[in-house]
């Protein structure tokens, strides 16, 4: 089995589309790190409020919304509340919000550009098994002594492995980035609200936690277009069908929330796991154990589809 996902992983990277894929997520993360340089070095003379101030403004935004709204989501008053016990653990502690660009928050920041990496992988999963029946490999490939749920395994595996890798060039190089333009001198301490509680917890861990739960996204929409695929052996389909979805899905489902509580089953008000962080759920009752088994249910019939119907195809027709 890893003899095949090697096979499959240098396969891939061979390809002169993925090359192109890398360069030009490193392209978009240097252009993005010279539009933050630029923004700052025209904003570095401009007066800001006190920090104690910010905070006391903010505290007293957050506690008008949760008296006076009357239709707040449980979510959406756990993080108002969590916002301000954060503040007043700032203040107690005389912790200082840091407004100015550093390493950590440009890291933060880049991981907007995951959404990138996110179309990249998917281009590279509806093509994995598509391209070897339009090239007429599939026969070929199928002829060895593997099973085909192994063979559709290893193509599988490379996806994931090109997205993780995508994912780790991504934090690696905003890292850099942000180290080189922007320096260290920021926070090292991220404060978080669990359970009641003000904790502090690690930067470093709080920015793997934002770049993975962004992954889940990659994660799915690169199932959903291996799926389509596999099924459909068509790869202009499956890039065409994946990509409407991952840019139009989203909005579209916005829209129905407005409307509709059982959009809350529908995979794109699940796949954005930070909204849980943030206190913005689409529709009210959403929780992360309700999104995670919304998402695994999903997950389970991309890929039953993918390897049941690969499996049972006579691909010598």
């Amino acid at each position: 089995m890893i003899g095949l996902i090697k096979n499959e992983w240098l396969k891939l990277v061979k390809q002169r589309g993925t090359r192109v894929m890398i360069a030009l997520l490193v392209l978009i993360t240097c252009l993005f790190a010279g539009l933050m340089k630029y923004e700052e070095s025209h904003q570095a003379d401009s007066p800001t409020p006190g920090w104690q101030e910010k905070l006391q403004a903010e505290n007293a935004a957050y506690k008008k919304e949760l008296t006076e709204e009357q239709n707040l989501t449980e979510v959406r008053k756990d993080y108002l509340e969590g916002q301000i016990n954060i503040n007043e653990y700032r203040l107690q502690h005389n912790l200082p919000v840091d407004t100015d660009m550093d390493m950590q928050s440009f890291v933060e920041g880049s991981s907007d550009l995951l959404s990138f990496a996110g179309l990249f992988v998917l281009i590279a999963a509806a093509g994995i098994v598509a391209n070897e029946h339009t090239w007429g490999t599939i026969k070929l490939l199928l002829t060895r002594p593997v099973s085909r749920v192994k063979i559709l395994f290893s193509k599988y595996a490379a996806v994931i492995l090109f997205g993780l890798f995508l994912l780790a060039v991504a934090f690696t190089l905003s890292s850099l980035l942000g180290l080189v333009l922007f320096g260290a001198s920021g926070s090292s301490i991220h404060l978080a609200y669990e359970n009641g509680q003000v904790v502090e917890q690690s930067m470093i861990f709080h920015l793997l936690k934002v770049y993975v739960f962004k992954f889940v996204d990659v994660l799915m929409f690169a199932t959903l277009a291996f799926m389509v695929s596999a099924v459909f052996r068509s790869s202009s389909l499956a890039i065409g069908l994946s990509s409407f979805l991952l840019f139009i899905g989203p909005t579209v489902t916005m829209l129905l929330s407005m409307r509709y509580e059982w959009t809350k089953y529908l995979l794109f008000a699940n796949t954005d796991l930070l909204q849980f962080e943030e206190g913005r759920t689409l529709v009210s009752g959403m929780t992360m154990e309700f999104s995670l088994v919304v998402l695994a249910v999903y997950y389970a019939v991309f890929q039953i589809l993918a390897f049941i119907v690969f499996s049972k195809r006579d691909v010598a027709a």
